[in-house]
């Protein structure tokens, strides 16, 4: 399911083994809502990739899984360092599965830059959806959960999913590239639903909603 540009069919590979084993075995943990510091502190670089990290990842995928979402950023689960998974399609409806440490997207530019506008939301303000535009391409480059250089190169959702997790881990909420009117607009679509996120959510069973 990994579709990572990265050196040789061999490393292809072993790649796609070493990230399964990270979509199974973790534990849902509560999803760390907008507001909270950590959500809006640029991240501290991922240097050791241990097993403690892959811990982590494990419990990433599992609560994005239970939240019923795209992406999940390390500061969705409380933890300030740069690392987001993913499980998302691109534009052709194929499914990308991985973990990325230390992202940088590129965008297109010039002529090569198209704007795509969509319904955004987030897991960390859950119920609440607005339209953003965003680049409509995107390449992400890092490391996986075991420090091999990785490059994902993302159409569509995916494209939006990259750009919006590493905004994440740069301390940005899509909320902050809305203007003012759509903010408040979204503020009130997430009030008028939180009676149905609990603050422990997702880890307490409940109606699910789609976001990154």
């Amino acid at each position: 399911m990994n579709r990572f540009l990265i050196p040789t069919p061999e490393s292809d590979a072993a790649l796609m083994t070493t990230t399964s084993d990270l979509t199974t075995g973790g534990r849902v943990r509560p999803i760390t809502r907008w507001g909270s510091p950590v959500m809006h502190t640029p991240t501290e670089p991922v240097t050791v990739f241990d097993d403690a990290l892959r811990e982590l990842a494990r419990d990433m995928f599992a609560t994005m899984e239970a939240a019923a979402g795209v992406g999940l950023a390390a500061t969705q689960v409380g933890v300030g360092i740069s690392m987001f998974v993913f499980d998302c399609p691109d534009a052709d409806d194929e499914r990308h599965v991985g973990v990325v440490c230390n992202p940088v997207v590129e965008l297109p530019s010039g002529k090569e830059r198209r704007l795509e506008v969509a319904d955004e939301g987030c897991l960390s303000l859950p119920g609440a959806y607005a339209e953003l535009a965003r680049p409509d391409h995107a390449i992400c480059r890092g490391q996986d959960a075991y420090g091999n250089d990785v490059e994902i190169v993302g159409t569509g959702l995916l494209a939006r999913c990259l750009q919006h997790e590493t905004d994440h881990l740069n301390g940005i909420v899509f909320g902050d590239r809305l203007r003012g009117k759509l903010r408040k607009g979204l503020y009130a679509a997430h009030e008028e639903t939180a009676d149905r996120y609990p603050a422990d959510w997702p880890v307490q069973d409940r109606e699910p909603v789609e976001g990154s």
